[in-house]
């Protein structure tokens, strides 16, 4: 199953010192690690949410394929439109589904914020 996650640039920093084999843990504060089902999702994730609350104001999405097999034992959560879907999977279980990544994980797109320059 192919699948993508929005990322801001330390998550991707964490990533490349990976070898882009694994997704860091969470924060104490993010109990949820939640790839998306559809790089439209993904995009607009990034391009809205991370450019927006990321102190450097980029986003990128990855893309990774997963075990269809494991993939199967995760609930499609929907949480907005018909194309806003979410696997969640438990912070303490994210180091299992790496081990479930196959190959390396892409980075398909970035994002950055425009800044107006305004001439007088």
């Amino acid at each position: 199953m192919i699948l993508y996650r929005p990322v801001g640039t330390k998550e991707l920093e964490l990533i490349a010192a990976s070898d882009y084999t694994k997704y860091p843990p969470r924060l104490p504060e993010q109990p949820i690690f939640y790839p998306v089902l559809n790089e439209q999702y993904a995009k607009e994730i990034a391009s809205q949410w991370n450019v927006k609350y990321n102190s450097d104001h980029k986003g990128y999405v990855t893309k990774f394929e997963i075990d269809d097999n494991y993939f199967k034992q995760f609930e499609v959560h929907i949480v907005g439109a018909k194309y806003h879907q979410e696997l969640w999977v438990l912070a303490e279980e994210l180091e299992i589904f790496n081990q479930h990544i196959i190959g390396k994980i892409q980075v398909v797109s970035s994002f950055c914020e425009k800044k107006e320059e305004f001439i007088q």
